[in-house]
């Protein structure tokens, strides 16, 4: 049985005993939403992921590029890969560096 989390992605196909899954477990979703790349899946059940936004610098009336890096749980029901994009929601903090768990694997 999959709980409602409040937002509309798709749900995972798998079931899985993780308490810390916002569909199978008791991890509530709140605040805010990341879509990003992964870049690293090496941690257990922990990715991290780059989010690229454009920083404006009113000096020079320019845009440049900035990225940061976030932490995510994955729950066990969902496969993530290195180079795939996510959507990773905000929930309470789950270990020193992550607050983030992933919701959805986009194409």
């Amino acid at each position: 049985m999959t709980r409602d989390i409040g937002l509309k992605v798709k749900e995972p196909k798998e079931q899985c005993t993780d308490k810390h899954c916002p569909f199978h477990g008791n991890l509530s979703i709140r605040g805010k939403l990341f879509d990003g790349k992964v870049t690293g899946s090496k941690a257990k059940q922990t990715i991290t992921l780059q989010k690229d936004a454009p920083i404006y610098f009113s000096k020079f009336k320019r845009y440049a590029r900035g990225t940061s890096t976030i932490h995510a749980h994955v729950p066990e029901c969902i496969d993530v890969e290195t180079g795939n994009h996510v959507l990773t929601a905000e929930c309470r903090p789950i270990s020193k560096s992550v607050s983030y768990v992933v919701v959805e694997v986009k194409a």
